[in-house]
């Protein structure tokens, strides 16, 4: 993966973590260690994200874009799991190169984060905008109300967001030019009509109180996926790896042995 970093651990099956929108590889650090007891993990720094560079100026934002950069330097034989839009990449890649991928495990994941004429289970199309717009105007701010709702629902919701505001800030400044690709690309794609297609299994693993994906869109894909197994977690918001360590870690072994 020459144009992204990545880090490589462990030792056992290829399983590459892919993280979510305004987030970089490190989020998986409260995971990875007891991961790689049973996998060879590869850490993967979304383009844009961490301390992968952005695509050019002339790339079109678009998950088949991202994905192919994504794609280059995967394993031979890989299970891909990926949270968020990271679970967007690992279906486009199921898609494009079904020979390099094992198994799916899409973490909080949505065929389309928005509302359209036939979809319900999305964020409204003018709050996206908003938050586009925002984003331009002051990231930091914005990007602080984003991960207040990833912790919604939780528990413990104070020490959760300490958490990923640690994670999100750890690198320094965050590269504005791809926190600007990753949020055009979570507004245009809608992946309902292509899923069908995946041809791989799939486990779909959700929080009941999630309201960023919402549980309903998990729920759609369980039906229409060729192969899948759904687990929905109760008390859970957007970051099961995070409130929910143990059973997410469980669920990702478990799916390796079936």
């Amino acid at each position: 993966m020459s144009n992204i970093h990545v880090e490589t651990f462990g030792k056992g099956p290829d399983l590459v973590l892919l993280h979510g929108w305004a987030m970089h590889s490190g989020i998986w650090s409260s995971v990875q260690e007891r991961l790689a007891q049973y996998f060879r993990l590869h850490l993967v720094d979304l383009p844009g994200h961490g301390l992968s560079p952005a695509p050019s100026i002339n790339t079109l934002n678009s998950l088949e874009n991202i994905s192919k950069i994504v794609k280059e330097g995967l394993p031979e034989s890989s299970i891909i799991c990926g949270w968020s839009l990271g679970g967007q990449v690992a279906m486009e890649l199921a898609l494009c190169i079904p020979e390099k991928i094992k198994k799916l495990i899409l973490v909080s994941t949505t065929p389309s984060f928005i509302q359209r004429d036939d979809w319900k289970w999305g964020m409204e199309g003018d709050t996206l905008n908003l938050f586009i717009k925002n984003l331009k105007r002051d990231y930091v701010s914005t990007l602080n109300r984003f991960l207040s709702l990833q912790v919604r629902g939780e528990a413990n919701t104070s020490e959760l967001l300490r958490q990923l505001r640690k994670s999100v800030f750890q690198e320094g400044k965050l590269n504005e030019a791809g926190l600007q690709m990753g949020i055009e690309i979570l507004f245009a794609s809608d992946m309902r009509k292509r899923i069908k297609d995946i041809n791989r299994p799939v486990m779909l693993l959700h929080g009941e109180n999630d309201v960023i994906a919402y549980p309903n869109a998990a729920r759609w894909m369980h039906e229409h996926l060729q192969s899948s197994k759904l687990i929905m977690l109760p008390h859970c918001g957007h970051a099961p790896f995070l409130s929910h360590a143990d059973q997410f870690i469980a669920n990702i072994i478990h799916t390796h042995n079936i």
